[in-house]
C-alpha cells in the first residue's frame, strides 16, 4: 500500500442531481442515492464500501450540496459530521475539489488524494482497487496529476476522450490532449486507433500536486480557497466557506486544471466501469430476460416485449403487451414512457414540466 493509509484520502463527488434518469432521479432524490441497481444500496453506499478498502473511514470525505446532508448520514450511518463537506452553491466540480483538498493538505501535507464521482459502476471491483493503488504509488513519488482511462468497448459520442502516449513508465502513460463528446465518425476513429480512452472522471494526485495547479492555471480558484489556511480545520470554517465558496468560478476541474497543466498522466484500465449517466446505459448492465428486458418491477404479465427497461414502486404490478425498445419509468409522481432512442431528450422533457406544472415534477 502506498506509504501508509493514513496518507490517502478519498473526495467522493456527491452533489449532481443525475437529470438524465428522470423521473427516478430528482432534485430531492437523486441518481446516487436511489438503489439503481436493485441490490438493497445506493450507489453511494457502494462507493463509500469501495473505497474503505483502501484508507480509514475518517479520510474519506463526502462533497455534497447542503439540501443532501439528511440523506448522506441516513444513508451512511456513523459518518463523521466533519466529513460532509457541503457546498453553499453548485458551483462544477473544480471548486469543491479545491476547497476539499486545501483543507487536507491544511492537515497532512503529505496527503494522496483520489476523486471520484459518488454514481458510478464498478464491476471488477479488485482490478479498480489494484489500478487506484498502482496510482497512488505512482503520485506519492512524482509530482502528477493521474487519471484513470478506460479502455473503450465502443465507439460512444456520450463520452469525453483521453489521447495518450504509447510509452509507458510504470504502467503510467502521459496524456496528450483531453477531448470533449465527439460525433460518431471522430468516435469509431478514436476506437480503432488503439490511442484513446473514456475519461471516467477518478483523479489521483497529491494534494500539494494540485495545489500548485491551481495556482498555476486557475489562480482565481488558489487565490480563494488558499484564503482559508487559517481556518480549515477550525470552528470558523464553516462561516468562511459559506461566504467565500459561492464567489467561485462555475468551471469543471477538466477545463480549469486537466486541459492545461502539462503533467497529466492516464492508467489504462478494466474495470467494468459505466457512469450509469443514462436509462440506457443501465439497461446494459443490469440482468435482462429472455426478452433481453431489464425489469424491476414485483408482479408483471408482459408479453410480446422486447429490449425494454422497466422500473416500476414496489408494490405496484405491470400489465405490458406489445413495446419494443422502450424506457417505462414510475417513481409514484411521473410516469414516463419513452423511446430507448430519444433518451437524449428526457432531461429538456423534464425541465419543461418543471416550467409548465411546477419544480415538484424536477
Amino acid at each position: 500500500m502506498t506509504g501508509t493509509k493514513n496518507n490517502t484520502y478519498v473526495l467522493i463527488m456527491a452533489g449532481g442531481v443525475g437529470s438524465r434518469f428522470w423521473p427516478k432521479s430528482r432534485n430531492h432524490f437523486p441518481k446516487q442515492f436511489i438503489d439503481i441497481l436493485g441490490i438493497g444500496k445506493s450507489l453511494l453506499q457502494l462507493t463509500y464500501e469501495r473505497f474503505a478498502k483502501i484508507c480509514p473511514k475518517e479520510n474519506i470525505y463526502i462533497l455534497s450540496n447542503r439540501k443532501y446532508l439528511g440523506l448522506i448520514q441516513e444513508q451512511l450511518k456513523g459518518i463523521l459530521v466533519n466529513n460532509i463537506l457541503l457546498e453553499p452553491s453548485r458551483n462544477n466540480t473544480a471548486p469543491c475539489i479545491a476547497y476539499a483538498s486545501y483543507k487536507i493538505l491544511k492537515e497532512n501535507p503529505d496527503a494522496n488524494i483520489v476523486v471520484a464521482p459518488s454514481d458510478h459502476l464498478i464491476l471488477k471491483e479488485t482490478e479498480f482497487l489494484d489500478k487506484i493503488t498502482q496510482a497512488l504509488d505512482y503520485t506519492a513519488q512524482e509530482d502528477a496529476l493521474v487519471t484513470l482511462g478506460i479502455s473503450p468497448t465502443r465507439p460512444d459520442t456520450g463520452y469525453g476522450y483521453i489521447n495518450f502516449h504509447k510509452e509507458v513508465v510504470d504502467g503510467v502513460h502521459k496524456v496528450e490532449r483531453f477531448l470533449e463528446k465527439p460525433i460518431l465518425e471522430k468516435a469509431k476513429a478514436y476506437v480503432a486507433s488503439g490511442d484513446y480512452l473514456w475519461n471516467a472522471g477518478i483523479f489521483i494526485w497529491r494534494a500539494q500536486s494540485i495545489q500548485n495547479a491551481f495556482r498555476n492555471y486557475a489562480p482565481e480558484i488558489h487565490q480563494l480557497f488558499e484564503r482559508g489556511n487559517e481556518v480549515y480545520n477550525t470552528n470558523e470554517e464553516e462561516s468562511f466557506i459559506e461566504e467565500h465558496y459561492p464567489q467561485s468560478p462555475n468551471i469543471s476541474i477538466d477545463y480549469a486544471i486537466l486541459e492545461k497543466a502539462d503533467n497529466v498522466y492516464t492508467i489504462p484500465a478494466d474495470i467494468g466501469w459505466s457512469d450509469l449517466g443514462t436509462w440506457v446505459s443501465l439497461h446494459e448492465v443490469s440482468e435482462k430476460d429472455d426478452s433481453n428486458n431489464a425489469l424491476s418491477v414485483e408482479n408483471s404479465h408482459i408479453e410480446e416485449t422486447e429490449n425494454c427497461i422497466i422500473h416500476l414502486p414496489k408494490g405496484k404490478a405491470a400489465v405490458i403487451k406489445g413495446l419494443k425498445d422502450y424506457i417505462v419509468v414510475d417513481d409514484g409522481k411521473v410516469l414516463l414512457i419513452y423511446p430507448k432512442s430519444n433518451e437524449q431528450e428526457i432531461k429538456p422533457v423534464a425541465e419543461e414540466m418543471a416550467a409548465t406544472f411546477g419544480d415538484e415534477y424536477l
